[in-house]
């Protein structure tokens, strides 16, 4: 799997696009398949805080429920309301269905976030592959 090269991404497995202040949140293709089919999202709602390393939300799947951490600090501008009624859209291109996107307070945190080698390196060393 090759990860976008235009995106950061954290070590919980979401990445982030940023275009200007805004940036735009989802999971990665691995987090996606590790899961398996996903149905249902818990997104925070327009106008609320998130915090970097903090939880924002939940993805269930037939298998668990998994956090969603923030990989930045700021403000919900935008929440993708097509995954309340189709959340396998992640499961059917996860680095195209963002979850939220939040106006970010502090770039310098992107800074923390690996880039797509680091991250494809990272899920290597998770997975022994």
């Amino acid at each position: 799997m090759s990860y976008p090269a235009n995106y950061r991404y954290s070590r919980e497995h979401e990445w982030i696009e940023v275009n200007g202040t805004i940036g735009t949140v989802g999971i990665t293709d691995y987090a996606q398949s590790s899961l398996g089919d996903i149905v249902y999202v818990d997104a925070p709602k327009v106008g609320d805080a998130v915090t970097a390393g903090a939880t924002f939300g939940s993805v269930e799947s037939v298998k668990a429920v998994s956090d969603l951490y923030s990989p930045v600090t700021g403000k919900v501008t935008a929440v993708n309301e097509e995954l309340k009624n189709a959340p396998d859209k992640i499961n059917e291109n996860a680095h195209e269905a963002w979850i939220i996107k939040v106006e970010i307070a502090n770039p310098s945190e992107l800074d923390a976030l690996l880039d797509a080698a680091a991250y494809e390196a990272f899920v290597s060393e998770e997975t022994g592959a």
